[in-house]
């Protein structure tokens, strides 16, 4: 198996072309510039030692260098070995609201930019565990099911975004029981839990109840509250202004700090306000370790650096790039070893 440890320098490959292009329209002016002065043939007679190809060439080698150092950057490895591994733990389900509320500013940079700061960091924590990441507005879905990669996790942390979901609200009890479904059915010796990121400006649905219900399979239901209880408006995205009512007044979302204490109560959790990133992720942990752990067993992927090849294989393009003269070697273009030897009479 063939997997680049940092892909996104991998678009940096877009410089190819635009090189390229850059390289055709240089050479087309040149060629402008020349016909100025007559005829292309006949100049060339005066020229006998400039190379037509040899610039291409050179050109053609250094953008092959360049690719090579680009794919050489995005770190490629190549799958060493693969081990089905035993571990204790728990199974984790982190659920992130994404409405608009949550790109309100009385957290910096942003509620949301900070929650998932926080899942990153969480996502540290959680070693030998296994996690899903369910995110909701209006709606609620998975974005990614139970697992213990935690390379996916926060690849996947990374994408997420308020337009992932078009229908705009905070369904807290939707994500809550989306998030019960979304353990396995398989009997887990190992505790359960929901951690729940959010405002906590619940408009759509009974959330305390939904808790209950969590409690109720032995999956304990932790709150952390993001923003403040003073509250911010709302940026529209792309612009400087913010959102506003049906009657044009700017809304204010505020930290519903009750509501998130009551959901943490019913569902056995606790709550905890993220007003301070090491103390929350310290909480977080403590629950976590008073939880019993289960065992399963997970894959475990030993991968092996190979950017030395392309690093190498650049190299090589190089020096032969450095070899190869723009202009024609006199010596050199006076050996022809296809030309018959004239018999002396």
């Amino acid at each position: 198996m063939f997997v680049f440890a940092n892909i996104k320098f991998l678009y940096l490959l877009i410089i190819i072309p635009l090189m390229i292009v850059l390289y055709i329209i240089v050479q087309a002016r040149q060629r402008k510039r020349l016909i100025k002065f007559g005829n292309i043939e006949m100049l060339k007679g005066l020229m006998p030692n400039v190379s037509g190809y040899r610039p291409h060439v050179k050109f053609v080698l250094l953008m092959l260098a360049v690719a090579l150092m680009i794919i050489a950057l995005a770190r490629p490895q190549m799958l060493k070995k693969q081990e089905n591994v035993q571990k204790r733990g728990i199974e984790a389900m982190l659920v992130l609201d994404i409405s608009n509320s949550m790109m309100a500013q009385d957290i910096a940079p942003s509620r949301l930019d900070y929650a998932k700061m926080l899942l990153s960091q969480l996502i540290d924590r959680l070693t030998d565990d296994k996690m899903g990441l369910i995110v909701f507005a209006g709606d609620a879905f998975i974005q990614m099911p139970i697992t213990s990669d935690k390379v996916s996790a926060k690849m996947f942390l990374k994408t997420i975004q308020p337009d992932l979901i078009q229908r705009q609200g905070t369904a807290i009890g939707s994500a809550i029981d989306l998030a019960v479904k979304s353990f396995n059915d398989t009997k887990q010796s190992g505790g359960r839990a929901i951690f729940l990121l959010t405002d906590a400006e619940n408009h759509e649905d009974n959330a305390v109840e939904a808790a209950k219900m969590a409690r109720d399979k032995n999956i304990t239901v932790n709150v952390v509250g993001i923003g403040t209880p003073e509250g911010s408006p709302i940026p529209v995205k792309g612009t400087m202004s913010y959102i506003k009512d049906k009657d044009g007044n700017v809304v204010v979302s505020k930290l519903n700090e009750e509501l998130g204490k009551q959901i943490a109560a019913a569902g056995n959790g606790i709550y905890v306000r993220a007003s301070n990133t090491g103390a929350t992720i310290k909480a977080l942990a403590k629950e976590i370790d008073k939880m019993q752990k289960g065992e399963f067993y997970s894959f475990s992927d030993d991968y092996d650096d190979k950017f030395y090849i392309p690093v190498w294989l650049a190299l090589f393009v190089l020096i032969i790039e450095f070899f190869i003269f723009r202009r024609k070697n006199k010596r050199l273009s006076r050996i022809n070893i296809f030309e018959k030897k004239q018999n002396k009479q």
